[in-house]
């Protein structure tokens, strides 16, 4: 079973910034779901208010169900998220991990 890698890339407004902070810090505590090995959150080093959130799952099946997995809190500070962000900024990327066999 190959772990799956899924991203999210953005930048947010400026003024935003300690608002994102705050939100990200609660998102951070409450994002738990069976199969997801981790959730971090990174800063694009030298360009400030870029940020890439990432999560690794288990399987690709966990991948899948995450989203049927969160709960209302999760969904709104997710929202208010998106709503920081700068427009057209938000790229999602989804990676398969390589089979050891090959």
């Amino acid at each position: 079973m190959s772990k799956v890698l899924f991203t999210i890339n953005y930048e947010i407004q400026q003024d935003k910034r300690e608002e994102y902070i705050k939100t990200i810090r609660e998102l951070k505590t409450l994002i738990k779901a069976e199969g997801l090995e981790s959730y971090s959150v990174y800063e694009l080093k030298g360009k400030a208010n870029r940020f890439q959130e990432q999560y690794i799952f288990t399987s690709d099946e966990a991948f899948e169900n995450f989203e049927d997995d969160t709960d209302e809190r999760i969904n709104i500070l997710v929202n208010k998220i998106s709503a920081m962000t700068i427009e057209h900024s938000t790229k999602y990327s989804t990676f398969t991990e390589l089979n050891n066999n090959l």
